[in-house]
């Protein structure tokens, strides 16, 4: 009886260690990209614009996914929105183009979630901020707004800085207006507006449909960091600490596919142009006239980067945006 027992418990055993070895096989045969996909999905929010064009380029280029990374590309209608996404565990991060202030404002309200692994400095020259006005207005420079209604893109990011640049530049009693970004060009020719503080690619669309022109462009290096050539660090690809403390590898794999994608812009950015189709409310004629930004990985700042991007950080702390002051250095992913 206790032969009969042993050897059916023997069998038994044999027959499962037999069942676990020929799936492990079957697992360990199976083709790289097929396993690939039990890696986690990676979800990255972003808003439609140019600024994303490392993001876009990387998907469409099969960065991620010749680095066995599943990422979905979410879109959202504004960059709060983005950020809170992450809040809430819906996304576990940032593409570029997502207002920096507003992955701040996350963070301040739940510390320690977002990790900063790129940005995108601009400024006179690499231009995103530029204040637009009517084809035909008559003014000539910011202090020709005083009384004015200015149309703002969506969100607190937005909001104060369109009202810095404002007050700054002289143009005392404007008021600010908040639109969908994708709007200005019509309020403009509408005379909803007077002018509106707003990101590319919203001027090259009203200066080829002759509709508007730029009245300047690189506003918030000027009128918040003192210098036209300042890098404004107004946009920021990030991870939450989350998705990176439980995934180290894909983190660091993703992080690194994400800088070839903002290689190629910087090399090939003619060629990079095409992937804002789709993305973007970019396309035709207009992929090629879009100014784009600059891009800067999280191992290329240097102190005085930094130093500007407190900067711009420490303006929202002044104006009380900020519950407290937010050290730039603490949210910068470290490899």
């Amino acid at each position: 009886m206790t032969t009969d027992r042993t050897s059916a418990t023997f069998t038994a055993s044999r027959r499962k260690v037999l069942q676990t070895s020929a799936a492990m096989l079957g697992v360990l045969g199976m083709p790289a990209i097929v396993r690939a996909q039990a890696a986690p999905k990676i979800r990255i929010g972003y808003w439609p614009i140019a600024a994303g064009l490392p993001f876009y380029a990387a998907i469409e280029l099969g960065y991620f996914k010749e680095a066995g990374l599943d990422v979905e590309a979410l879109k959202f209608a504004g960059a709060q929105q983005v950020m809170e996404a992450v809040l809430s565990g819906r996304s576990d991060g940032t593409a570029n183009g997502t207002g920096s202030a507003n992955i701040a404002i996350g963070e301040l309200a739940q510390p320690g979630t977002f990790k900063i692994f790129c940005s995108n400095p601009s400024n006179v020259k690499n231009v995103l901020d530029e204040v637009i006005v009517p084809v035909a207005s008559p003014a000539k420079v910011m202090a020709d707004l005083k009384g004015k209604r200015i149309g703002s893109g969506p969100g607190i990011q937005n909001v104060t800085l369109a009202k810095t640049v404002l007050e700054r530049g002289g143009a005392v009693g404007a008021t600010v207006v908040e639109l969908p970004i994708g709007q200005h060009v019509a309020a403009l020719a509408a005379g909803q507006i007077d002018g509106a503080y707003t990101l590319e690619p919203t001027g090259t669309i009203g200066r080829m449909n002759g509709t508007t022109r730029v009245l300047e462009a690189g506003v918030i290096s000027r009128y918040v960091l003192g210098d036209n050539m300042a890098p404004w660090f107004g946009g920021s690809a990030s991870l939450s600490s989350e998705f990176i403390k439980k995934n180290p590898d894909a983190a660091k794999k993703f992080v690194a596919a994400y800088g070839k994608g903002v290689a190629y812009v910087r090399s090939k950015s003619v060629e990079a142009r095409q992937y804002l189709k789709g993305y973007t409310p970019i396309e035709g004629a207009l992929t090629g006239e879009v100014p784009l930004a600059a891009y800067m990985m999280y191992n290329e700042f240097k102190p005085a980067d930094v130093a500007h991007f407190q900067k711009f950080f420490d303006l929202f702390s002044e104006k009380g945006i900020f519950s407290s002051r937010l050290l730039v250095d603490s949210m910068l992913y470290k490899g």
